[in-house]
């Protein structure tokens, strides 16, 4: 049987190949061309998209501002939060240099620097880096890099970083390209020793490699959607020269690697004893790129990383602080979830020394607060909302008993 002579004057199939068949003038066109026609359009509207009708406007401040403005937020820290506010005031000093430099003559390219970030669990890295982010009014992602693995293996491509920001901005590629992604989790993508892999290391040193190109800036073909669970997406171009890269990772045990360069166990009549005490108990103030080196970083992806800061340990005046004085303190917090319900909470201060305390013990930073709280509040969360009490007072006694009571008693750490 003869086919029907109309066909796609695009993709040339005939009438009974496709669903649709719309007749023009002098042609007809399928459905299938019809929504690749409209994925073109879209593409180029995007491309040619002018980056002042972004819905990101930069907001530049100057370093001491931006500290400032941290303080609200974070609390000590003050050393981390210099070099952070310094490195961002800087990259977008180079944005503007960029578009506002007249002179043609004038080649003197500043360079990006982006960030790594060592501290323990619960001292503020992601926290420091969401607050630059939201004063900046920038587009702003957080990524794990527990879930990247080498390209081929099962597992998160590294292009995956960048769909987040873009997803975060709306799919706005003029925005993304000036945005900030926070990869958190870093230490966990170390290899195992400090030599060099013999076999494949696909979920470390393989996932550094592949972040080479990324950090240090060239145009990354990347899936809108993530994954690979989409093959047939269209791939999105973004150049990631001007996007800053903070990249933050408890390292558990590079303390070892530090007390070993700097000679913290040396014994014998001139040693200064206090000295070497005050060393060991902050010892990443001593942090540098060797010692990241020795923990199983490349040194490729350390040269793309320029600055290392650290972040100090809570100790119990700044954890007592970090309770009232934030704008999103955990007492303030709690007093608001009461408020809510029309109640109104008051702690005594000898409560917050507790939570303190058993915070210090059970050594989980800031978010060992949050835990020893609920453990605290819960019964009352879950028992007042019932009742017409408009007024909760908590005391020390109320405190110890329903913590005693609690599972998180059981955590305590030798």
């Amino acid at each position: 049987m003869a086919k029907n002579p109309l066909h796609c004057s695009f993709c040339g199939r005939y009438r009974d190949e496709v669903k649709i068949l719309i007749a023009g003038q002098d042609g007809h066109i399928c459905e299938n061309c019809v929504e690749h026609a409209r994925e073109i359009i879209e593409q180029e509207l995007t491309d040619k998209n002018d980056k002042k009708n972004s819905s990101f406007q930069l907001s530049v401040k100057k370093p001491m501002e931006i500290t400032k403005f941290l303080d609200e937020f974070a609390i000590g820290q003050n050393e981390a939060k210099k070099v952070l506010a310094v490195a961002v005031y800087n990259h977008y000093k180079r944005l503007q240099q960029k578009n506002s430099d007249p002179n043609p003559d004038n080649d003197v390219e500043i360079e990006k620097s982006n960030i790594i970030m060592v501290g323990e669990t619960g001292t503020g890295k992601t926290l420091l880096a969401k607050s630059i982010a939201r004063l900046l009014n920038v587009p702003f992602a957080i990524v794990d890099a527990t879930v990247f693995t080498e390209a081929g293996y099962v597992g998160e491509d590294v292009e995956s970083i960048l769909t987040r920001l873009l997803q975060v901005c709306n799919y706005d590629v003029a925005a993304a390209e000036k945005g900030i992604v926070y990869i958190d989790e870093i230490d966990k993508v170390a290899r195992k020793g400090d030599n060099p892999s013999i076999t494949r290391d696909v979920s470390g040193e393989g996932v550094q490699q592949g972040m080479l190109k990324l950090l240090e800036g060239t145009e990354v073909l990347v899936p809108p959607q993530g994954g690979r669970k989409h093959p047939e997406q269209k791939l999105i171009k973004i150049n990631t020269q001007n996007i800053l890269f903070i990249c933050g990772g408890a390292f558990d045990g590079i303390d070892k690697i530090i007390a070993r360069r700097v000679q913290t166990n040396t014994i014998g009549f001139n040693v200064d004893k206090e000295l070497q005490e005050n060393m060991k108990k902050n010892l990443l103030r001593y942090v540098n790129a060797t010692d990241l080196k020795s923990f199983g970083l490349i040194p490729e992806l350390l040269g793309r990383l320029p600055v290392v800061t650290h972040l100090n340990p809570l100790d119990a005046v700044t954890l007592r602080a970090i309770l009232t004085e934030p704008k999103n303190s955990l007492v303030k917090q709690y007093t608001k979830l009461f408020e809510l319900e029309k109640i109104a909470l008051t702690i005594e201060d000898d409560v917050l020394d507790f939570m303190v305390s058993k915070a210090m013990e059970y050594k989980l930073g800031a978010r060992g607060l949050r835990s020893i709280c609920e453990s605290i509040l819960t019964d009352a969360m879950y028992e007042l909302p019932s009742t017409d009490i408009k007024t909760f007072h908590l005391d020390l006694e109320y405190a110890e008993k329903h913590f005693d009571k609690s599972k998180l008693n059981l955590l305590k750490v030798a």
